[in-house]
């Protein structure tokens, strides 16, 4: 990337998270409200059943054919009920420039990174490196915006939930950190893109673009610059047809776990903002390992419980509400 280049993209950045006008009524919120909190977690349920489908899928299909399959249909999903529905994508040229950025950030490369890590590495050890996004977010949003601000409290709170997300992992795991490097940088260079693509989907809310139109949107550009990628490296022609389960799950995931989830995940940026958003990858392992000892009868050992403590201090330190409630009730005293 060219010098030129670079400037014209963090003057964007900074663009996309400069502060709200005076006319614009939907603040975004430093603490979640009730609403924020179960979107948070409906997308860690749905992002966390996700790892069932994903199994099921690259399986039987190559990973850049899934990546562009996914993106495909949960494109034309969102096209099929705009037209349904009779309503504008609200999606004017001037955007597509940006549209495709987030795509990029948030879609296309981190899926390659992590669809080329995880065939290096175990991927509980990826999903440790996911869950170092927001920490990314936490420093990203801090640089780019101006009502992101990192604090003292939020930085505690994302180390405690990524400890936890470690401790649940388990420590054979960690032991395994320092092998295959450029497995693991990749992987870590998604989860910074993701922080990135939080930031940058703020700009879409400043323009007037709705969540449902930039979820089209991205998901509409991720699939054109995915199909010929998927074409030269793939070759899906020369593929067997793939078997009913994986073309099932590889519905699933698009219709449910990229259309319908990135509608809440934008909603949640739009409302709460790109760090407390990004909290999500936090709660996807524990999600997983949850729903894996409910449908698969896996065992949760005192470590997963430990883990699960940690998470949830965290979250409730990034929150604040728990901690003034505190304070609060230790001034009363004093004050009497």
């Amino acid at each position: 990337m060219t010098k030129l280049s670079q400037d014209c993209f963090d003057s964007k950045l900074r663009e996309a998270a400069a502060p709200v006008g005076p006319h614009t009524h939907a603040m975004i919120r430093s603490v979640m409200n009730r609403s924020d909190w179960l979107t948070l977690i409906g997308l860690a349920v749905i992002w966390g059943s996700a790892f069932f489908c994903i199994h099921v899928a690259v399986h039987s299909v190559p990973p850049l054919t899934y990546v562009w399959l996914r993106v495909t249909i949960a494109a034309a999903a969102l096209w099929a009920y705009l037209a349904w529905r009779k309503e504008p994508a609200g999606l004017p040229k001037s955007v597509w420039g940006s549209m495709f950025v987030l795509a990029l950030l948030n879609n296309v490369i981190p899926f390659i990174l992590f669809g080329w890590g995880q065939t290096h590495i175990a991927s509980g050890l990826a999903s440790i490196l996911n869950a170092t996004t927001p920490i990314w977010g936490v420093i990203v949003a801090h640089v780019f915006t101006h009502d992101e601000r990192m604090t003292p409290r939020k930085i505690a709170g994302v180390l405690l939930g990524f400890g936890g997300v470690a401790l649940m992992i388990g420590p054979d795991l960690l032991g395994s950190i320092g092998n295959n490097v450029l497995a693991q940088l990749a992987c870590v260079t998604a989860a910074l893109l993701y922080a990135l693509a939080g930031v940058w989907a703020r700009r879409f809310k400043r323009l007037g673009v709705s969540p449902m139109s930039v979820t089209t949107g991205q998901l509409t550009a991720s699939a054109l610059v995915m199909l010929p990628v998927a074409l030269v490296f793939d070759r899906p022609w020369e593929q067997a047809v793939p078997p009913l389960g994986a073309l099932g799950a590889i519905l699933v995931l698009a219709v449910v776990c990229s259309a319908y989830a990135y509608i809440l995940y934008f909603r949640l940026i739009d409302s709460a903002g790109a760090t407390n958003a990004l909290l999500v990858t936090l709660l996807v392992p524990p999600v997983a390992i949850l729903m894996g000892a409910l449908m698969l009868g896996e065992i949760i050992e005192a470590r997963d419980v430990a883990g699960l403590g940690l998470i949830a201090l965290g979250l409730a330190a990034i929150d604040g509400r728990l901690l003034s409630l505190f304070q609060r009730r230790a001034v009363q005293p004093a004050a009497s």
